[in-house]
Parts: C-alpha cells; structure tokens; sequence
C-alpha cells in the first residue's frame, strides 16, 4: 500500500484554525470535500516526517518549521497518511508545482494542472465540511492534541 504524508498547519485565534489546501485540476474543480492536508508520496526510504515537510514546501513553496505534534494515521482507500500539526501563521498565497493530464479526457491533449490551486484557513468546524472525508479524523486528533497543551 502506497504511503503519504503531510502537514497540518493550525493557529490560535478566537477558535482554532486549520490551513488547508484546494486540491488542483478539473476533478476536484467543483466537488465540495476538495481541500486536503498538504501532504504527498513518499519516495522509498524517505523518513515520513521529512517527506511532510518537503511536500509541503513542494505544494505551497513555503517552508514550515516548528515544534511538529504526531496525529497518526489514517487509510484511504488506496494509501496510509500520515500527519503531523504544527502551530504556525502561514500565509495563504502560494505557489503549487503542476502535475500532467489528458484534458478534457480522450481528447489526447495533454495539460498542465497546479497540485493544489489555493489555500485558506478554516474554522474547525467548517473545515470538517470541506475536507476530503477519510482527513477528517485528524481535526479531531488536533483537537485532542492542542486540549491537553
């Protein structure tokens, strides 16, 4: 099974907030659990934690430092991800790597695509709404996590 992994950016305002990212391309154009943690695939023998912080970086072209808290994991149905928080104010304007596709499908015309084309920090509670369905057991985590600070 595949292995990802990826970072959770949070501050602290008058509530939680969590950074999230709009996954790019036309799939995700219109669908409401679009926005992801900012995470990617391990490459072989790549320390889990430096594969975060090297796709986000890759994602978002910001690099994230700080005190990372460990949130577990999580299967998707064809992955584990693996997440750790970090508290950290980032700014939402970023600037994602592309990745390659036939566009519109079957018309053999290859384009290029952002992995992710924005991102925004959400409320807790907004975030459970729009975030991809199996990510949404590490706001809850976080939660926990940051509780017992």
């Amino acid at each position: 099974m595949k292995k990802s992994a990826g970072i959770l950016p949070f501050r602290k305002k008058d509530e939680i907030e969590v950074f999230l990212a709009h996954m790019g391309g036309p799939f995700w154009r219109r669908k409401k659990r679009s926005w992801s943690i900012v995470k990617g695939e391990v490459r072989e023998g790549e320390d889990l934690l430096k594969t975060a912080k090297r796709e986000f970086f890759e994602e978002t072209s910001k690099k994230i430092d700080g005190e990372f808290i460990y949130l577990g994991s999580a299967k998707s149905s064809n992955k584990i991800l693996y997440v750790w928080a970090v508290e950290s104010d980032i700014d939402t304007d970023i600037k994602s790597n592309t990745f390659e596709m036939e566009w519109p499908l079957g018309s053999g015309e290859i384009r290029s695509f952002p992995e992710v084309d924005r991102a925004k920090w959400f409320k807790l509670k907004e975030a459970k709404e729009v975030i991809v369905s199996y990510q949404e057991v590490f706001l809850d985590r976080l939660l926990e996590k940051i509780s017992s600070f």
